[in-house]
């Protein structure tokens, strides 16, 4: 005779069985802590998590609101440079335009300046996957089998440094700000380092080991939206250039949304702006080089403050308001549905 495990049993013989082992593990009686949700621990846990968030919430709509920032767009002042932009055939000409501001109060401390771009999509997959990190990490690699069709050679075979449409699609635009007093103009010192992650900066990107740049470039070409070679990106700082550049590492780590904003300078704490930016006139001059239109989008410049919360983003604030109101008005509801119970329970008893 076979069981159902289909072993075969002589008769007489009793069955297998088929339990647990009797040991506390087996059987699930080790020692365990059993909630008891009683109504007061339901209630004081819906209380203070609503106290909680709407506190935090609070705090952080209120740190955002604090923050100075400026806003210019430039996209149409610098309409005549966006035409000229629109024929590719027009890349090594120089375009410049200028959009004037004025402070009417000083801000105070760091003062740091963002490009901002909108209706710029950056979150499409072959758009995000179109890099070789090989290759940004200085390796001599094909870059034939990488990603980063269709931007990875040209027709003559030349390979392109850097690869991919992330790199081919750089944010270009040189932005410089000047400081007008008293007639004259004083140009506002801006930090181009420091403003990448220090992973990036330290850990995902390398230039190829050579006893100069120029030489480690040698046999490959600029993308084709480029103006210069990778080796040339900051002219004025030599250990500021190749695929460690950090106008270049900023822009490959790519945004999530359409509109967004990457940093670009930081302001130089020296002379009169130790203290900050003070009140006055300024004005931002801009070397045009990133066209905008063919895709309906706009560009803008920002300076902004920070604070011990980030920069201004007032979307996490709104959202631990919203979240502890919530908490705070599901426990109103079950208070006044246990209350409605219970005097209901104690009218039957009677």
């Amino acid at each position: 005779m076979k069981n159902k495990m289909g072993f075969t049993l002589q008769e007489g013989e009793a069955q297998p069985s088929r339990c647990p082992d009797n040991s506390a593990f087996k059987q699930q009686k080790l020692p365990a802590w059993k909630p008891q949700l009683t109504i007061a621990t339901v209630l004081s846990s819906f209380f203070l998590i609503g106290a909680f968030c709407l506190s935090v919430g609070i705090c952080l709509i209120l740190s955002s609101n604090s923050i100075r920032e400026i806003q210019i767009d430039y996209t149409d002042k610098c309409s005549d440079c966006s035409k000229l932009r629109e024929n590719t055939s027009n890349w090594n000409k120089e375009c410049y335009c200028s959009a004037n501001f004025t402070l009417k109060e000083d801000i105070l401390g760091d003062v740091f300046m963002y490009y901002g771009l909108q209706n710029f999509y950056q979150n499409h997959r072959r758009y995000v996957i179109s890099r070789s990190d090989a290759q940004l990490l200085g390796r001599n690699v094909n870059i034939q089998k990488s990603y980063c069709a269709p931007f990875t050679t040209y027709r003559n075979g030349t390979p392109m440094a850097p690869c991919g449409a992330v790199a081919n699609s750089m944010f270009n635009d040189t932005i410089d700000l000047f400081y007008n007093i008293n007639s004259s103009v004083i140009q506002v010192p801006l930090l181009k380092t420091g403003n990448s992650w220090w992973t990036d900066k330290n850990v995902k990107f390398r230039n190829p080991k050579s006893h100069n740049l120029s030489s480690a470039f040698a046999g490959t070409a600029r993308p084709p939206y480029w103006q210069k070679p990778v080796y040339l990106l900051d002219e004025e700082d030599e250990r500021n250039n190749g695929y460690i550049n950090e106008d270049f590492i900023v822009w490959m780590r790519v945004s999530a949304f359409a509109t967004f904003r990457n940093l670009y300078r930081r302001l130089g704490r020296i002379r009169q702006f130790k203290d900050g930016l003070p009140a006055g006139n300024y004005t931002f001059h801009i070397s045009y080089n990133f066209p905008v239109t063919k895709f309906k989008g706009r560009k803008q410049v920002i300076l902004s403050t920070v604070v011990w919360s980030g920069g201004r983003n007032p979307f996490l604030g709104i959202a631990y308001v919203v979240s502890g109101a919530t908490a705070t008005l599901t426990g109103f509801v079950i208070t006044a549905i246990h209350l409605k119970l219970r005097k209901k329970k104690t009218y039957f008893q009677r």
